[in-house]
């Protein structure tokens, strides 16, 4: 019996629906159940074919756990690695060179010292800072906002720049982007799933949380709107796709009738039934399990790890591969991956 875990924290609606879904189709061979773990041993792999990780970025050791699994068979949604590797500076640079539009964009140093360093470890670090070539780039409107995070923890918008100093002396020892601030007339959430299907939602992030998920049509009637949707879903699965990510939403802020990526860094998108509404709910629920029961069904070479090292590292080493690896030839141990 092949088994789907879901691991999650806080959530209540999507997990226990996804698990009855799966199990309600009865798929030949596989069930779906919420993960337990205990303490991990290195020397023993998971008996799960796949896992749905909605927690593991706040959890360092559930992150370290879905790693292990990972190298040892287990189809991890999202993948782990690439998950801890990503940053929204990348992801905007990314976009950029796949042609999705997005909004001017610099990377910032560090207000204050990180932990455990001072001035000397800043040493290569331009001092004063060009300020007026920032501000050239991004305007006086914009929003400043760290390259890891998420649920617009510690995000601020400014306008002029003194409202932008008094945000950047609050981010601490946060590595931060600013970004010029899109003056939309639309906007819009995708969640992605596959990445092969896109739903896309109306959303207007300046309401509360719970109400930002616009009700309504989300198909488009009009020539405009047909050939922007279309825009917003090609790029939703071109961004997914270019990241490695299974799942993710995709935010899009619409000016001039040019959609531009603001947000794609969100490997556990929000999926709770109280915040999307039956509609979408019903569609992700529907989506994600048709994801979790085909990656439990495909072979486990096809669970890409990203990495190509660690695809090769999961498989089993002979005593004379190990021992190559570890060969004191300078050759061998300076030569590149291929």
């Amino acid at each position: 019996m092949k088994r789907i875990g879901v691991l999650f924290g806080v959530e209540n609606s999507f997990p226990s629906a996804l698990v009855e879904r799966i199990n309600a189709r009865n798929p030949v061979g596989i069930q779906a159940e919420f993960v337990q773990t205990g303490a991990v041993h290195l020397d023993k792999k998971s008996h799960y074919a796949v896992i749905l990780d909605r927690i593991s970025h706040e959890i360092p050791f559930y992150r370290a756990f879905l790693k292990n699994a990972a190298l040892n068979g287990t189809a991890v949604i999202n993948n782990p690695f690439w998950c801890a590797a990503d940053d929204k500076f990348f992801n905007y640079a990314l976009a950029a060179r796949l042609g999705v539009a997005v909004s001017p964009t610099v990377l910032l140093p560090h207000k204050e010292y990180p932990n455990g360093t001072t001035a000397k470890s800043l040493r290569n670090l331009e001092f004063p800072l060009d300020w007026d070539g920032v501000f050239a780039a991004i305007g006086e409107h914009g929003f400043l906002k760290p390259i890891h995070g998420g649920g617009w923890r510690d995000v601020h918008e400014f306008r002029g720049r003194e409202e932008f100093f008094r945000a950047y002396d609050q981010s601490r020892d946060l590595c931060m982007v600013v970004q010029k601030a899109i003056e939309y007339t639309e906007y819009f959430r995708c969640f992605v799933a596959g990445p092969k299907k896109v739903r896309i939602m109306p959303y207007d992030p300046r309401r509360p949380h719970a109400e930002r998920y616009l009700r309504g049509a989300t198909r488009p009637t009009t020539l405009r709107a047909k050939r922007l949707f279309r825009r917003m879903e090609d790029d939703a699965l071109k961004l997914c796709r270019a990241l490695g990510y299974d799942l993710n939403s995709v935010e899009f802020a619409v000016e001039n009738g040019i959609p531009y990526a603001i947000d794609f860094l969100n490997p556990v998108p929000d999926a709770d039934v109280h915040s999307v509404g039956a509609a979408n709910f019903e569609w992700i629920v529907e989506h994600v399990a048709d994801l979790a029961i085909a990656r439990a069904n495909a072979s486990s070479r096809s669970h890409a790890l990203r990495w190509p090292e660690f695809s090769r590292a999961a498989k089993p080493a002979n005593a004379r591969v190990a021992k190559e690896r570890i060969s004191t030839t300078p050759e061998r141990n300076t030569r590149r991956p291929t």
